[in-house]
């Protein structure tokens, strides 16, 4: 999946702050490719994460794991 796919699946999700994190990733349609990235691509997990406005810290812990 490209960047431009993954921004466009968040485009149609409203009040993405209120959300937890999984949540943001299941809403948009992005959990199980978040998870790839995640095992296959640090990068492109961290950007999907990026994407869904998740602070910083919370990304450098996810990524850590």
């Amino acid at each position: 999946m490209t960047e431009k796919e993954i921004k466009n699946k968040i485009s149609f999700v409203e009040n993405i702050g209120g959300m937890t994190i999984n949540e943001r990733l299941y809403v948009c349609g992005l959990d199980k490719e978040f998870e790839k990235a995640l095992k296959n691509d640090k990068l492109k997990a961290e950007r999907i994460l990026e994407l869904l406005k998740v602070d910083k810290l919370s990304i450098e812990l996810i990524l850590k794991k």
